[in-house]
């Protein structure tokens, strides 16, 4: 096993006038008005900073993307397999347009069931290498969309990496075959919101590829032809994180979490979002665990598993990436130093705990945590009213 510090950011690899330096080599032809959306200018500096993030020795990378509607904003889950050549890190998320139905049988990307992309691509671009009809925000550019939190793994042998990556492949081939009744999956293996989504593949993949057998991955299989019953045994994106950081605690592997945040501006409208919103005044959700929480507005969550997810992804904080609004660059700055999760996940209960009962009580108080977008500062706890 690896020491629970093994892989630790290099301080003598930080260099703070770095973002600085980026910017003013900003390539003035980027247009404000076509910049983060399909086909218009994306930051010029993204190789760059993705070199930066590669000093780490890191393996994994879970993607956490925030939830972008008023309820039942569950958000998304990807992983990310570094390049052990140098390459870019190879994203593996669950395509939602892979659920034969009739309606995405044209105009949208339905070869994979598990798409693979670039991370820098997953993350930043706006245009696709996986296919015309890939869709932005989900496939490609999120952070145009929403934020995303990322939680860097250290420590995985070469050896789980490429069983992980071979199941996918796995639910590839099953999804062409249009297999049933899998190790994995009860029904036809195709894309399915409740019952087959993107926490399910994910968690599949480690508990079937990697050999988690402990760890808990919900089936709806008995009374499955009801709606309502799927719903109530979906794997949850934020909840199958929480249950991935403690496996891998387990394994000794260490972790620290880098935000992404979103781009504030974005004017593209999704042609399939019936609404017609904007990507810049969608909600920007943190993904809520099945909970009352589903109800509330964004920054409202008072939940405890909810709180204690974002309290914990901030105590293993260790960077955090935006869009400058006015060079269009990318900007890295080390926000804290991480916490080892024994210690980060200590904090986060007591936090999570205590302002859970707060807001229970419905009286004004100071909250103990902090929230991974939160201050820097850790000082700065805010009074509820």
């Amino acid at each position: 096993m690896a020491p629970r510090d093994a892989g630790r950011h290099d301080e003598s690899m930080w260099n703070p006038a770095w973002p600085l330096a980026a910017a003013l080599a900003f390539v003035a032809g980027a247009s404000a008005t076509d910049f983060g959306t399909p086909g218009g200018a994306a930051p010029a500096n993204v190789d760059e900073i993705a070199k930066v993030l590669h000093q780490d020795p890191y393996d994994l990378e879970l993607l956490i993307s925030f939830g972008t509607s008023k309820g039942g904003s569950a958000g998304h889950l990807a992983l990310a397999v570094r390049d052990d050549g140098g390459g870019d890190d190879r994203v593996y998320s669950a395509n939602f347009y892979a659920d034969r139905a009739k309606e995405h049988d044209k105009g949208f990307y339905t070869d994979e069931l598990m798409v693979r992309i670039p991370k820098m691509e997953y993350l930043f671009a706006t245009t696709s290498t996986v296919a015309d009809t890939a869709s932005f925000g989900l496939d490609f550019g999120e952070v145009y969309k929403r934020s995303v939190v990322g939680i860097r793994v250290y420590g995985v042998a070469a050896g789980e990496k490429q069983a992980l990556e071979s199941f996918f492949q796995r639910i590839n081939d099953d999804y062409h075959h249009r297999a049933r009744d899998t190790v994995y999956h009860d029904r036809e293996v195709k894309y399915d919101y409740l019952r087959l989504n993107c926490a399910k593949t994910i968690g599949s993949a480690f508990k079937y590829g990697a050999g988690y057998k402990d760890l808990e991955v919900e089936s709806a299989s008995m009374l499955s032809g009801r709606r309502i019953v799927a719903a109530l045994n979906a794997n949850i994106p934020t909840e199958m994180a929480m249950k991935l950081v403690r496996e891998w605690d387990r394994r000794g592997y260490a972790m620290d979490v880098v935000l992404y945040r979103k781009y504030e501006k974005s004017p593209y409208v999704d042609p399939h979002d019936g609404d017609k919103v904007a990507f810049s005044d969608l909600p920007n959700r943190f993904p809520s665990v099945l909970s009352r929480d589903f109800r509330r507005e964004e920054g409202q969550y008072k939940d405890y598993d909810n709180l204690f997810a974002m309290y914990l992804l901030y105590n293993l904080g260790q960077y955090s990436v935006r869009v400058n609004d006015e060079t269009k660059m990318l900007e890295i700055e080390r926000s804290k130093t991480p916490v080892a999760y024994p210690e980060a996940a200590e904090l986060a209960t007591r936090s999570a705990k205590s302002d859970s009962e707060g807001f229970r009580r419905r009286l004004p108080f100071q909250r103990t945590g902090v929230e991974i977008w939160g201050p820097t500062d850790e000082s700065k706890a805010k009074t509820v009213p």
